[in-house]
């Protein structure tokens, strides 16, 4: 199987949050997932999120990865912090504490592991998505070990996933 890898360096400024979602929307078009398609949407959220977290909370450059290939997409953001991402409680109105829950509610996998001396917070859709199987809890699959009670994803290196009953978000070290 080929596997397509595209990456954008990511500065340390919240700014740069929107020029990743346009990156990413011009990667997903030249894929051949189209901007108005529910994958491409679902997509760009997700590394919406995921590159939020790493500038506001690490304060550091991070790269954001897109691997295409096979029946999904794998987005990664790598950042230089080495605290891995603890789960917190976000009440009712708080107006930041849940993009984890976010792409624990939209991806069919997550987790995170270290990358050099920093980490690696990944997800994957399925373009099976695309065709009514929406991804959510439902979609999680029992290998990976992630899903609504949350755990650890398999596999060498690799941190814990949300937890039970929490709702996730990264916090600074």
């Amino acid at each position: 199987m080929q596997v397509l890898q595209v990456q954008l360096e990511v500065g340390p400024d919240p700014a740069e949050v929107g020029r990743a979602r346009r990156w990413a929307r011009s990667r997903l078009a030249g894929s051949g997932i189209g901007d108005d398609e529910p994958l491409a949407e679902t997509l760009v959220l997700l590394i919406s999120e995921l590159v939020t977290n790493a500038v506001v909370h690490t304060g550091c450059p991070a790269v954001l990865r897109m691997l295409f290939g096979g029946a999904g997409v794998r987005v990664e953001v790598a950042d230089a912090s080495d605290c891995p991402p603890r789960p917190r409680h976000a009440d009712g109105d708080d107006t930041n504490g849940r993009g984890l829950e976010l792409v624990d509610g939209l991806a069919d996998r997550w987790g995170w592991q270290r990358e050099g001396t920093g980490k690696s917070i990944w997800c994957e859709v399925d373009r099976a998505q695309d065709a009514g199987q929406g991804a959510g809890p439902g979609a999680r699959t029992a290998a990976t070990g992630v899903g609504p009670v949350g755990g650890r994803v398999a596999g060498p290196g690799v941190g814990p996933g949300p937890g039970a009953g929490m709702s996730p978000s990264w916090v600074p070290c």
